[in-house]
Formats: structure tokens, sequence, C-alpha cells
């Protein structure tokens, strides 16, 4: 089975907070999009014989742009490659962008899975982070979703600037109460090159200390836990059977290929595993799509290995002992190393396998790294 993740980098506008790559030029839509089927065209031989058993739309805003571009690659990819019956198609889109007909025209294009950028049903947070929706827009869109669409994810971020307890619990009841069969949560990371990074370095707005922010996520883990969501990564909730599935294939390593501009494709063919990544300009994108990959490697042993960690510990499957330590070179020092972690409470050993516990889930990179690297 192999993934697929189109990234369209279209936005109105940059959100304060956000690094990921986008332009705000909805005269480049169409370009991009010829751009995209070239792309797609290019890559067919990695394509044929294939059966995809999920295509993920990220960004950007892929709701920014009209359906009837998405329609026409979802054809396009359809006549390369076979799409499982049961394929999930996920779509990233905002409220303020699903009015009228919009949720009916994507759920007739084949969209089967809506990943809404909430962020916060609080106008105050709302604010904070510049988003355009209000908090109404946030809960009507979330309840008219879930009465159209197989699956909806609700994305909600944490330890925004101004936040306390009580607005943290104002957004997880009111999506509680809406009961989407998916939510994230996000804990706010200041990236270097946004805006709200320089605002914080300029000392005009501050965020929550990393206290804060911590007793917030675990404050979330606990009540979504107890209302019945599996906390399968660190970040993600779901009811039983709604995980995404293009993530968690990402996160088990799994193979998937990006198309657009910034995506990641990993690929393992005749024992070889190989990551690339396309060019994160869309000018050049536009320019020679069929040329897009402009970063390939392939993984050694030793790579391959601190990803099996890395990702492994951040999924409720956990990481097998045994593999860890046929690989580890840690010798002696891993048994105190996993000793040292039970005893702090972060991590736990059952069956041969062991298990990011509810406070290990903050330190989850500082334990992997532990195990790689000692």
């Amino acid at each position: 089975m192999l993934s697929l993740y189109v990234h369209i980098p279209f936005c109105k506008t940059r959100c304060s907070y956000c690094d990921f790559y986008l332009v705000t030029r909805p005269d480049l839509i169409d370009a991009f999009f010829k751009a995209l089927s070239i792309e797609t065209s290019s890559r067919s031989s990695d394509l044929k014989g294939r059966t995809i058993s999920a295509i993920h739309f990220g960004g950007g805003t892929p709701s920014f742009v009209p359906v009837r571009y998405i329609v026409q690659w979802l054809d396009e990819i359809s006549a390369l490659c076979m799409l499982a019956p049961d394929i999930e198609i996920a779509f990233e889109a905002n409220p303020e962008d699903l009015g009228g007909s919009a949720m009916d025209d994507l759920r007739a294009a084949g969209i089967t899975r809506l990943s809404l950028g909430v962020q916060s049903f609080t106008a105050e947070k709302l604010q904070a982070l510049g988003r355009r929706h209000s908090a109404l827009e946030s809960k009507e869109a979330t309840a008219r979703a879930i009465k159209k669409f197989d699956s909806v994810s609700v994305d909600l971020i944490c330890g925004v600037p101004g936040e306390n307890l009580p607005l943290w619990q104002t957004d997880l009841q009111v999506a509680l109460a809406l009961r989407p069969q998916h939510i994230s949560v996000y804990m706010l990371s200041l990236e270097p090159k946004t805006r709200l990074y320089r605002n914080v370095l300029r000392g005009e707005v501050s965020v929550p200390d990393d206290e804060v922010q911590a007793s917030l996520y675990e404050y979330a883990l606990s009540e979504l836990v107890n209302r019945g969501y599996s906390h399968y990564e660190v970040s993600n909730f779901c009811l039983e059977g709604y995980h995404s599935r293009y993530n968690l294939a990402s996160w088990k390593r799994e193979q998937y290929l990006g198309f657009g501009p910034s995506a990641h494709s990993f690929i393992v063919s005749e024992g070889k595993e190989t990551r690339s990544a396309n060019v994160s300009s869309l000018s050049r994108y536009i320019a020679s799509p069929e040329h897009a990959v402009t970063f390939c490697e392939e993984l050694s042993a030793e790579e391959r290995f601190t990803e099996e960690v890395f990702l492994s510990l951040r999924i409720n499957s956990g990481l097998d002992v045994e593999f860890l330590r046929k690989e580890n070179k840690l010798g002696l020092r891993l048994s105190q190393t996993v000793t040292r972690f039970e005893q702090k409470g972060w991590i736990e050993e059952k069956e041969g396998r062991l298990y990011l516990t509810p406070k290990g889930f903050l330190f989850a990179d500082l334990i992997a790294g532990d195990f790689i690297f000692g």
C-alpha cells in the first residue's frame, strides 16, 4: 500500500505563528495545478501498479482553492494507479472557507475526512493567533462537518499568548460536546521565522512558560482519554478506528509520495530506503515541475535506526525492546537508561515493548535521543 500527500501552498494571509511553506498569491492557483498535473504524470512509474490507501491534501489552506481543481487532480491520479475501495481522502480546511455548498462540493469530490483548522473555540485565542474565523464559525463548521463526512478531525492549539486553564478548558469542553471523531492537540511552538517569534523577542507579547504548557497538555490528555478518545500519537486522539491513516502510515515508516512544493516522499525499493523533498519555491516548482525533487538521500543503517526509535516512541504501539537492544550502541547502559526513565515515570515496559506514559509524551524526543546517542 502507498499513501499520497499533496501540498497546496495557498493561504489568504499568513498567521503569526505559522512557518509552513505557503504563498498569498491566488493569481497563481491555476498555474500551480497545471504544474501539479505535470509533476504527477512525470512520476507515473512510481505509481504504476500501486494501490493507494490514503491521500492527504495539506498546505497552506487546501479549502482556499476552488474544488474543481481537486476533482481534476483526483481524476488524474486514479488513471495512473488503483485507489483502494476504502481509501481515506483527507482534506485540510479552515472554517471560514466552508460556507454555502462548500462542504457538499467537497463530499461530492470524494473527500471522506475533513481536517478542520479550528485552533480554538474562543474569541480571545483566535484573536491572539490572528485567525480569520470567529468562535461561532469554529463551532458551526465542526457541527455541520460531522453530519456530512465519514470522519472529522479538529485541530486545537494550547499555550497561545494570554492563555490560561479556563480558556483551555472551554476549548476542550466545546470540542467534547461536538464530539468529532478525531482531535489534534498542539502545544504552540515559537518558530524563528514567524511574526509571533519576533513579537515575543521584542517583548510585545508573552506566551505561557514550559511548565504551564505542560500542564495544559496533561489536562487535555486526561480529559480526552477519560471521554473515550484513544491517545495514539503524541498530539493525536481519536475515537475507535478513526486515526489519521496517512499520518499513522508516516509514523510507522510506510511508503508515501509527496506532490507540490516542499512535499516529502519516502520510498522503499530493493532493500533501499530513500527520502526526498521537493523544492520549497512555488515559482521554481511552476517553472520545472517534472524536476520538482531537489533533495534525495538513501538512508544509512544508523539513520534507519534513529528514525525507528524516534517515530515508534511517538505512537501507542511502542518500541520493541529487543530491536533497541540489538541495534543500540549503549550496551549495558541501555538497561540503566530504561530503569532511569521508568523511575521518572516517563516510560513503562510491557511484554517486551517500551511505552511512553502520559508524562513521558512531554519528553518523547529527549527519551529517544538518550536511547540513540546516550
